[in-house]
């Protein structure tokens, strides 16, 4: 398993500094069932900060 998963989304609220993710887990979805690229794929662990 990875030990820091980084994201560029600071409006996330499990954005930290040094583009940190701090959720406790990740709940990534694909929008087929092969993606081959980062762009067929979405993260659905997303909350606004606001």
């Amino acid at each position: 398993m990875a030990k820091d998963v980084l994201c560029e989304v600071n409006s996330c609220k499990f954005w930290a500094n040094g583009n940190k993710c701090n959720a406790s887990s990740i709940y990534v979805v694909s929008h087929s069932s092969h993606a081959r690229t980062s762009t067929e794929t979405d993260c659905k662990t997303f909350e606004s900060k606001l």
